[in-house]
């Protein structure tokens, strides 16, 4: 990969994603993902052959609460703020059955 992220790159990214951004956001994100992918290609440059793998800089462990059975949401407080509801259930739109048109 070259690091240059085409503007048809977005524009397909951003339909998969449903979104609709103007053409000059376009051209604005197409440029700044390009510059992410050009510092990422810097990163690689880096020579780390003596560096131990870490998953953090500092030497901590996360501090998890027991895992206890608890009783859940009522169907009625759960769908609270639903914007949509059919019966018991979260009502939303279909997208499966929408082309593809990529």
């Amino acid at each position: 990969m070259d690091g240059k992220i085409t503007e048809a790159e977005v524009r397909h990214v951003s339909y998969l994603a449903r979104l609709n951004p103007t053409d000059e956001e376009v051209r604005l994100f197409s440029g700044q993902l390009s510059e992410i992918l050009a510092y990422v290609e810097q990163l690689n440059e880096v020579d780390t052959t003596d560096i131990q793998p870490t998953a953090h800089a500092l030497p901590l462990r996360n501090v998890f609460r027991d895992d206890l059975p608890a009783a859940g949401l009522d169907t009625d407080r759960a769908l609270a703020n639903a914007p949509r509801r059919e019966g018991p259930f979260f009502a939303v739109p279909k997208v499966l059955d929408q082309d593809s048109g990529a």
